[in-house]
């Protein structure tokens, strides 16, 4: 057990080590400068720039941004239905696999266009190989550049000290594909193929099983999805069962490399942050906070694990590896519960054990974690989230000393605050009212009509969504909306949610738990960037000190503590006492 304790520690030292450079990698990319990938990746840009008519030298103001940002994601989403409701003709397809229904493309679409891939089908036999490549992997890569695109929108606002006009949207867009994501997923992706995930686009293998069985194993273009999934805190799984299964996480040291992959873009966005603004107090804050977060909720769900099922301890059965339901013995209970919690807080989604299985305290900590939604985070999209505690803990702190709210020089008004709050309470809006309205259809055994279809393609209640009853039910639908809400992905799969009930509102969730947390830290940033600069003074609240980073994790502690704990009471702790 210490030589696994031992070992996430030292995944968790390298990915800090590596985020390190990598940020101020970043931060010498988006500010224009020269960097060694120049002559390789510099052709390519211009040229597709050239292709496109783009003029990147045009800056834009941020409403300018979010426009382009919303249009081009428009055109995403019907490209991604257009394909994943015709597949089943288009190439690509040795396996035959079918077109996808309606409701099913609608939240398939929707789910990989936010960065989400909360996936309502099981990636063998619901999608081809055409979809794979030129649908869900494109999307994974410009989701991905778009959430770290709008982040760099907040910080030419933070570093420029009076301006309207903040860089092009376009040209952040497409650094960050060709210079961060597409290196990265090369690098993580040939790894991947040297250990034995196919790379190829052939149909299903045939072998024969030691138990004389005669088994089909899909292949196909799986380390291409698999690199860029992690490394753009994508998370969807090309198999079924994602990272848990042998082809696509073989051994070890590939989990090694998947945790890695999905960890190092966030926190190299955040040491990217200081350097861009010049300011790296600032970003040892973040990263301060975020950190302190992050393993206030490893170690609860590390111990859990480590402990056991209390329930087959008190039948007198040994648990020497933990609590072992639901996990891979290639890599133990310790490995699973960091994954687990790295995973959720990142908001990448992937999964090496099953979530369904973990004890209550720890499944309680993977869904703190994305109720807090606050620590690390996505590409991006993690800075994003934090900068709107910054701006509700600047504007409270300001209270307590009487004065008018500062930020980096410029005064955080009443406009400002009204659309931070906006942002913060529609978190656990979605959250809430979708588990409120799942738990009552549930509750009153409601007859769903053409909402739930079971397998058997009859209406049924909706009491059929659940394989467990009771808490741990209730635990199953509030994971689904904490995941769609927070942009993760992952789910507890006792849950039967490819149905239009779930497709359809999980979809609706999902829009907009991804789309107003970002115009929200734009549209601040930007209108803070237009006003006039006030100079540092004796009395001006320094944002880059420990004391700040105190208020902000308690800000963070407070809101999530109300919001969520009546919730988690309800549903994790319940079980956990019930054992």
């Amino acid at each position: 057990m210490t030589t696994e304790l031992l070992g996430i520690a030292l995944i968790f030292g390298i990915t800090i080590a590596l985020s390190i450079p990598l940020g101020r990698y970043m931060a010498r990319v988006y500010a224009g400068e020269r960097t060694l990938l120049d002559p390789v990746l510099g052709p390519l840009e211009r040229l597709f720039l050239r292709i496109s008519g783009i003029d990147t030298l045009r800056e834009m103001t941020w409403k300018e941004h979010l426009k382009a940002l919303l249009t081009i994601n428009l055109v995403w989403f019907l490209w991604a239905m257009f394909v994943l409701t015709n597949q089943s003709w288009l190439p690509w397809n040795p396996d035959g696999n079918p077109d996808m229904t309606p409701d099913l493309a609608f939240n398939t679409a929707i789910s990989f266009l936010v960065n989400c891939n909360l996936q309502h089908y099981s990636g063998e036999t619901g999608v081809s190989y055409f979809t794979q490549i030129f649908c869900l992997n494109f999307l994974q890569f410009v989701s991905a550049g778009t959430g770290m695109a709008a982040a760099v929108i907040v910080f030419k606002a933070i570093r420029d000290k009076q301006t309207t006009q903040l860089g092009n949207f376009y040209d952040f867009f497409l650094k960050s594909c060709t210079r961060v994501l597409l290196p990265l997923s090369l690098i993580v992706a040939v790894t991947l193929v040297f250990n034995g995930t196919p790379m190829n686009l052939e149909g299903k293998a045939s072998y024969v099983s030691m138990q004389g069985d005669s088994v089909q194993v899909s292949q196909g273009p799986a380390a291409a999805m698999i690199a860029i999934k992690h490394i753009g805190t994508n998370g969807g799984g090309y198999f079924g069962v994602n990272s848990a299964h042998p082809l696509e996480n073989p051994s070890y040291f590939t989990m090694i490399v998947e945790l890695l992959a999905q960890t190092i873009i966030p926190l190299g966005m955040i040491f990217a942050l200081g350097y861009y603004i010049r300011n790296r107090k600032f970003s040892y804050m973040v990263f301060g906070v975020m950190t302190v977060g992050f393993l206030a909720l490893l170690a609860p769900a590390v111990w859990s694990e480590v402990q056991g099922n209390p329930a087959i301890a008190q039948l007198g059965i040994s648990q020497p590896g933990g609590s072992m339901e639901g996990k891979e013995v290639r890599f133990g209970s310790v490995a699973s519960a960091y994954w687990s919690i790295i995973t959720t807080v990142i908001s990448t989604g992937s999964v090496n054990a099953m979530h369904d299985s973990t004890m209550p305290l720890s499944g309680m900590a993977e869904l703190l974690s994305m109720m807090t939604n606050a620590f690390y985070g996505g590409c991006g999209v993690g800075i994003l989230n934090f900068y709107i505690f910054i701006i509700l803990a600047v504007f409270i702190s300001g209270l307590m000393v009487g004065r008018t709210p500062e930020f980096m020089g410029k005064k955080v008004e009443g406009r400002e605050m009204k659309i931070a709050m906006i942002v913060a309470l529609l978190h656990p809006l979605l959250i809430m009212a979708g588990t409120a309205i799942a738990s009552y259809l549930a509750a009153g055994d409601v007859n769903m009509g053409w909402w739930y279809v079971n397998a058997e393609g009859q209406p049924n209640t909706a009491t059929a969504w659940l394989n467990n009853p009771g808490f741990h039910g209730f635990s199953e639908m509030l994971y689904e909306y904490t995941s769609s809400s927070a942009n993760n992905g992952s789910g507890f799969e006792g849950l039967g949610d490819n149905n239009p009930f779930w497709n359809i509102t999980t979809g609706i969730c999902l829009i907009f738990s991804r789309f107003l947390p970002i115009i929200g830290p734009v549209a601040i940033a930007g209108l803070l960037a237009s006003k006039k600069y006030i100079p540092e003074s004796a009395g001006t609240l320094r944002t880059d000190t420990g004391t700040f980073g105190i208020m902000v994790f308690a800000v963070i502690v407070i809101l999530a503590a109300l919001a969520f704990f009546p919730a988690l009471a309800l549903g994790p702790l319940a079980e956990y006492f019930s054992i």
